[in-house]
């Protein structure tokens, strides 16, 4: 490292001061202004430098190896000398000559210095963060003043001697090294740091620095560090891990995989190895290298916040540099789970060390990652996937088909739900179909709190009898889920909670139900009309039930009482929605099965007298039961619990008006306690 000697001051009193081009000075003074709060990217902009002189000096050796003869170590080395407060990190790249030091150090393209000024000036004034444009039009050299109040860059290349770059962000000087080649090959930039940002001269704030940015840079980067042997100093080497994803997937071991992704993920237990990964090389508009893995359980508050909470579980690097891990949109938000690394050598130059600027770009990358991501989960073992993944991440899988139409066919394969094909195993939609019945053209499905609703639930009665199998759906988002898939395999969903339930049904019975239909006209007349008025659209005889008296079902547009709770818990937590009062009040339609007892009792009592108040209590108790049992809501509880009274009385033989004994403690409220406890007995 150099030594700031008598005779190298000597040559810097001496030597030529530059003026910074006018738009160098300014760019200066906006990053410094701009990035205060952000300092510690200077080492990550200073070592991505370095790697891409190393990455120069390494392309020319494959067409001259004699370029490796002043120094064939292709390394990075970083020395903190506390004494001196300066910060030394060496190269051994291509290094500068004399005129490329002024040009490339004192001036910028006139083109690129505009574009940048004006970034920078308009995402100021948005308020928009401003530290990836450094690296997006290579000025990241620059960053090292926000620490350092003098800059000293040695610098040897191949065609010239040795000289010294100095700059106090005023001015610069250049002189020729007195000391000769004390590099061999490469630039050594020495930062005379801010008494504020002496942190930067500690061991593990280094450490941890070159971790966190440049772990994977694609040269070793070594830390000048005590061992405790005696206490000897030595090169520590700090990227020791390795970026797979450079190598070919088929010469990585699984191990490799598991320790990567341990070391990647900041996983510590030997139990956590990832559910899955993929491995692979994306070519096209964008060339980009890839890992993704499927955690083994999903991580902490994973809907937490959902869609606007940053998740850091995809890391951007360039050429081996991190960029970033700080924004949503290299996901979409229900593959928040997915962890891995992209890795690009080729992205255009408008995308920045910080975040993607290039929207088009950006989707491309997306939508590539989604489907090898949606590759890697179809090939998760069928066990594994069902008792493992589902019930980890089958919410993700099922807002996915909600929020991501293109992707919809392939997300429906990975769905999985209870039937009545099994308690105990999840059914996928493919397996379901392959089951259905000859002759059943729609995938029937009932919604419910719970399994144990669902399935006695009276909508699926009769399905169950004849042997079709329904999908029961338990969770809140599900109906939501289904309802975005218009089909699955050429089949249509139907929720046997809504109209449209039809069977295939022989002439002789065909007959029989319109005879049924008009017995029973009456009877729906009079319940539409008279009895439930005003409370159903319409009473018609049920193909459906085999043992519940009737249900209340909802139209196709309409809601079904699963789908109605769910509303209405929204709308009371995030305000009233104008559609929920308009669904909500949409009539029903009274299914009724005419077989069961109840209804041949009410059929009678209309046909002997229209205005039969029992018949008509009989019929708005059923309706009522039937809006419970069918999912939906009692708007007057209090009104249903006397007419149950009422027809308990009845049943009983017990008059509406016996209550003498009210009467006579009412009338008896004034006597004294002994003649009241006297009545009671």
């Amino acid at each position: 490292f150099p030594e700031v000697s008598t005779q190298i001051k000597e040559l810097r009193e001496k030597s030529e001061k530059h003026a910074f081009q006018a738009e160098v000075n300014r760019m200066m003074k906006l990053i410094i202004n701009s990035l205060y709060k952000n300092k510690e990217i200077f080492l990550r902009e200073l070592i991505s430098n370095a790697s891409d002189a190393l990455d120069k000096i390494r392309l020319l050796s494959l067409t001259d190896e004699n370029v490796l003869a002043s120094n064939e170590e292709l390394t990075i080395k970083i020395k903190s000398d506390k004494e001196k407060n300066m910060l030394h990190i060496t190269d051994t790249g291509i290094g500068m000559t004399k005129e490329e030091l002024v040009k490339n150090l004192g001036t910028i393209a006139k083109s690129g210095t505009s574009e940048f000024l004006n970034k920078m000036t308009e995402m100021q004034d948005e308020g928009q963060s401003t530290s990836e444009l450094i690296g997006q039009f290579g000025v990241g050299f620059y960053s090292a003043f926000l620490v350092a109040d003098k800059v000293i860059v040695t610098s040897k290349h191949n065609n010239d001697t040795q000289h010294i770059w100095e700059s106090d962000s005023n001015q610069f000087s250049v002189i020729e090294d007195p000391r000769g080649d004390t590099l061999g090959r490469g630039t050594t930039i020495t930062l005379v740091l801010k008494e504020e940002a002496s942190d930067y001269l500690e061991l593990e704030t280094i450490k941890n620095l070159v971790k966190k940015y440049s772990q994977f840079i694609n040269f070793p980067i070594y830390v000048w560090a005590s061992k405790v042997i005696k206490t000897v100093w030595d090169w520590e080497l700090m990227n020791d891990i390795k970026p797979i994803w450079q190598r070919p997937a088929k010469e990585v071991e699984e191990d490799e995989y598991k320790a990567f992704y341990k070391t990647f993920s900041k996983v510590g237990n030997d139990s956590d190895d990832p559910l899955s990964h993929i491995h692979f090389t994306a070519e096209g508009e964008v060339t980009f290298k890839s890992i993704l893995f499927v955690p083994n359980t999903a991580p902490r508050g994973l809907f937490d916040e959902y869609g606007s909470k940053k998740n850091d579980y995809i890391k951007l690097f360039v050429r081996r540099v991190f960029i970033t891990d700080d924004f949503n949109d290299m996901m979409p938000k229900y593959l928040n789970f997915i962890k891995g690394v992209v890795d690009s050598d080729d992205l255009p130059l408008n995308v920045s060390r910080e975040t993607l600027q290039q929207h088009k770009l950006l989707k491309v990358i997306r939508k590539k990652l989604v489907r090898k991501t949606l590759d890697m989960i179809k090939k998760i073992a069928e066990e594994q996937y069902n008792d493992k993944f589902w019930k980890e991440f089958g919410t993700n899988i099922k807002l996915g088909v909600i929020e991501d139409h293109s992707n919809r066919t392939r997300l429906a394969k990975l769905l999985r739900f209870q039937t009545s094909h099994s308690e105990t195993v999840v059914s996928s939609l493919e397996q379901y179909v392959e089951r259905m019945k000859e002759k059943q053209d729609k995938i029937y499905f009932m919604a419910g709190t719970n399994r144990k609703e669902a399935e006695s639930s009276p909508f699926v009665e009769r399905l169950l009898k004849k042997g079709y199998e329904v999908i029961y759906l338990t969770e809140p988002v599900d109906e939501y889920c289904i309802q975005a898939l218009p089909e699955f395999d050429g089949k249509r969903f139907q929720n046997v909670a809504k109209e449209g339930v039809k069977f295939d049904e022989s002439d002789k019975a065909k007959e029989k139900r319109e005879a049924l239909e008009k017995e029973y006209e009456p009877l729906t007349t009079w319940l539409k009309d008279k009895a439930l008025k005003d409370k159903i659209e319409k009473a018609v005889l049920s193909q459906r039930l085999t043992e519940s008296p009737c249900a209340l079902v909802a139209s196709q547009y309409g809601w079904s009482g699963n789908m109605e709770r769910i509303m209405k818990a929204q709308a009371y937590q995030t305000g009233k929605d104008i559609s929920t009062n308009y669904y909500a009040s949409q009539k029903k339609t009274l299914e009724i099965n005419p077989k069961h007892p109840l209804i041949k009792q009410m059929l009678n009592r209309v046909n002997d007298d229209a205005e039969d108040q029992t018949a008509s209590d009989l019929a708005m108790v059923l309706f009522e039961t039937a809006t419970l049992r069918s999912g939906y809501q009692l708007t007057d509880t209090k009104a249903y619990g006397d007419r149950i009274e009422r027809m308990l009385r009845l049943s009983m033989n017990i008059p509406a008006e016996d209550d003498s004994e009210d009467k006579e403690e009412t009338a008896d409220e004034g006597d004294d306690d002994e003649t009241v406890s006297t009545l009671k007995l």
